[in-house]
C-alpha cells in the first residue's frame, strides 16, 4: 500500500515547497492537497521532482452537482483545475458532489451521474481522473448528499468510463456504512484512491476502533495498486505522528 500525506493535515501553516520537502524528509513519497487557487504551481512542481515526492491529486474548485442549475459552474471549475492538475503534475482530482438540495433522491442522483457524463470530454483532453467523495453525515458533513459508497458505485458503473472514479474513505464510511473490506475488495474497479483516519475522532490511526494493518493486506491480497491518503487530524506533533504512523504500520520498510 502506497501511503500518500495530505499536506493540509500536517503541515498547513508550512510554505508549501517546504512542506513537501519535509515529507520527503519522514520517508513518503507521496502528497496530496486539496485548495490548489493558492499555490505558486510551477514551484510546487519543481519542489516535487527534486524530492522525489509525487503530488497524488487536489480538489476541484466547485462541488455543487447535486443541482443541475450549476452544473456549468461545476464543469467550468473542473476544466480550471484539470489545467491546474497538468501544470503541477498532480492526475487525480477529487470532487463533492454538494449538499442534498431536497429534490428526491433519484433526481440528485441523475444530476450526478449526468454531470460526470458532460465531464468526460474535459477529463480526455487532460488526462485526469475525477474522483467523487462520499462523505459522513453523522460528524462532519451534515446535509450532503452522498453518505453512502454503494450509491457512489452505481454512479460510477452508470457512467462507466475509466477516469470517472470514487475516492473511498475508510473514515467517512466506516461511520456510515463499515463493511469496510468487502466495500472495497469488491469494488476496486471503481475505487481510485483510499483515504484513512482513526474513528472516533478522526486521528492517528492507531487510536482508532479499525486494524488498519488488516484492512490493508486484505486490500492489497485483493490487488489495489493505489495509495492510500493519511487525512487525520493529529493529536500528536505532526512530525512525531507521521515517524510513529512509520513504526507500526511501515515496520517492514524502516
Amino acid at each position: 500500500m502506497r501511503i500518500c500525506v495530505p499536506v493540509p493535515c500536517f503541515f498547513g501553516k508550512m510554505d508549501f515547497c517546504e512542506a513537501i520537502e519535509k515529507i520527503a524528509a519522514l520517508g513518503f513519497d507521496a502528497a496530496e492537497t486539496y485548495d490548489w487557487t493558492h499555490l505558486d504551481l510551477d514551484a510546487v512542481r519543481r519542489a516535487c521532482e527534486r524530492c522525489g515526492v509525487e503530488l497524488l491529486s487536489m480538489c476541484t474548485t466547485e462541488f455543487r452537482m447535486t443541482d443541475a442549475a450549476y452544473r456549468s459552474a461545476w464543469l467550468a471549475g473542473l476544466e480550471a483545475s484539470c489545467t491546474a492538475a497538468n501544470r503541477v503534475g498532480a492526475k487525480k482530482l477529487i470532487t463533492q458532489v454538494g449538499q442534498d438540495t431536497g429534490a428526491p433522491r433519484d433526481v440528485q442522483h441523475e444530476s450526478i451521474a449526468e454531470a460526470l457524463r458532460q465531464a468526460v470530454p474535459i477529463l480526455e483532453k487532460h488526462g485526469v481522473t475525477v474522483m467523487i467523495e462520499p462523505l459522513n453525515t453523522l460528524y462532519n458533513h451534515p446535509g450532503y448528499y452522498l453518505w453512502s459508497a454503494v450509491e457512489a458505485f452505481e454512479i460510477i458503473r452508470e457512467v462507466n468510463h475509466p477516469l470517472v472514479k470514487v475516492v473511498y474513505d475508510i473514515y467517512h464510511q466506516q461511520v456510515m456504512e463499515g463493511n469496510i473490506i468487502n466495500n472495497v475488495t469488491n469494488n476496486l474497479d471503481c475505487i481510485a484512491h483510499l483515504h484513512a483516519a482513526g474513528h472516533p475522532g478522526r486521528i492517528e490511526l492507531q487510536f482508532g476502533e479499525n486494524d488498519y494493518g488488516y484492512i490493508w493486506k486484505r486490500i492489497d491480497e485483493a490487488g489495489y495498486r493505489g495509495a492510500c491518503g493519511l487525512e487525520y487530524n493529529p493529536t500528536m506533533e505532526p512530525e512525531a505522528s507521521l515517524r510513529e504512523f512509520r513504526r507500526i504500520y511501515l515496520k517492514q520498510q524502516g
